[in-house]
């Protein structure tokens, strides 16, 4: 994404991995069956988290606030201002904190935020003008989850502010915040992350929210944001209206489709 056009620039500029653009008008991984169609719980309780199950627990932008459409393939989203080395210099714990950080922009460049899932899972993404707004849900060795949401928890301390060198676009400088998600009972974690760096010679910002919300060895995990910042709202929102759906599958049932406009 170049300053007009999020992150439909940086994906091209992100090597082989970052294919063309990724919009369209539907995302059929989104898409729910019906309740009436659905004969079964998408999962038991207390059982593992199916395909079926996962693709159920996904919201759509009738969860969303404002003007969000669906995409066709968020999966090639790629923005290169993420990618770069840390200046482990700067850091007072040094090298342990930098690789902290490393994995943090790795992970928000390739969508990846809380590790590979071990079993099922699902994602969908939506776009508003020049943002976009990545969710997955996924399921996830127990030990493996608790270790990356106590990570989260500590990169606002650890990474704070940070240079990210080399890649196309220089020397950039990272700010990450810690910000307070909706909800109480699953463990959560929010951030704000924002990175000023320059594309095609022009000063940007790019701004992302990060959520991550475990329910059991369960997770939905969201990204949102672009050039002109991040929808605190609609992160909000994905957040309220996913945890819900994830926790009703993996009691055994299916969620009703959100009826259109009540997000």
């Amino acid at each position: 994404m170049a300053t007009g056009t999020l992150l439909a620039t940086a994906a091209c500029s992100g090597g082989s991995d970052s294919p063309g653009t990724a919009s369209g008008t539907a995302s059929t991984v989104a898409e729910r069956p019906p309740a009436a169609q659905s004969t079964t719980p998408s999962s038991t309780p207390g059982g593992e988290l199916t395909k079926a199950g996962a693709r159920s627990a996904l919201i759509t932008e009738s969860d969303l606030e404002d003007d969000w459409n669906p995409v066709k393939d968020p999966s090639t989203w790629r923005d290169s201002l993420l990618l770069g080395d840390v200046d482990a210099a700067k850091f007072l714990t040094g090298k342990s904190d930098a690789q902290d950080c490393k994995r943090l922009m790795d992970s928000l460049y390739d969508e990846t935020l809380l590790g590979s899932p071990s079993g099922a899972s699902a994602a969908t993404g939506f776009e508003q003008g020049d943002s976009r707004l990545y969710y997955q849900v996924a399921a996830y060795e127990k030990a493996d989850l608790d270790q990356s949401m106590e990570w989260l928890k500590s990169l606002p301390s650890a990474c704070d502010e940070f240079t990210l060198t080399g890649g196309d676009h220089g020397d950039r400088t990272v700010q990450v915040v810690e910000r307070t998600l909706p909800g109480e009972s699953e463990a959560r974690q929010g951030l704000t992350v924002s990175v000023k760096g320059t594309s095609d010679g022009d000063p940007v910002t790019l701004t992302l929210d990060v959520a991550a919300v475990q329910v059991g060895a369960n997770a939905i995990t969201v990204t949102n944001g672009g050039l002109d910042g991040a929808d605190h709202d609609s992160t909000d929102a994905a957040v309220s209206q996913g945890t819900p759906r994830l926790t009703e599958v993996l009691a055994g049932g299916t969620p009703k489709p959100t009826p259109s406009g009540a997000g």
